[in-house]
């Protein structure tokens, strides 16, 4: 309120990823699987991050392996982060902009979280 010519579509931005993440959860569960979407699953994109790519990367079972991929989870969510971070910073007096940032947001996330499901499916894998 103190700067009005920030947008506000600026702090929807910058949360972009917490917020598309729990409506997209909410929409797989309840209306793809015909779950509540109070139940936990480990569908979720830092989930397939985690069990696919890191995995592929890091492969070792031991205690400090699973350490270890734990923790490079986060450099590639911070990479997906930054699509919306940098825009937001860049442009955070441009309605239009920021709106189409939040749209270009929400398609990757979800060609993102499609693209494990896929790629588990050829695979023969349970997700």
């Amino acid at each position: 309120m103190r700067n009005r010519d920030v947008s506000p579509w600026y702090p929807v931005l910058l949360f972009t990823y917490p917020i598309f993440e729990t409506c997209f959860s909410i929409y797989r569960k309840k209306f793809i699987r015909g779950m509540s979407p109070g139940i936990p699953d480990g569908a979720h994109l830092h989930m397939f991050v985690y069990k696919r790519l890191v995995r592929w990367a890091v492969g070792a079972r031991t205690a400090r392996g699973l350490t270890r991929r734990n923790s490079l989870t986060s450099p590639y969510l911070w990479l997906l982060c930054l699509i919306a971070v940098i825009p937001a910073t860049l442009f955070r007096r441009h309605t239009l902009r920021l709106f189409c940032f939040v749209v270009v947001f929400a398609l990757t996330y979800v060609w993102l979280e499609h693209r494990p499901v896929q790629i588990a499916e050829m695979a023969g894998d349970d997700i």
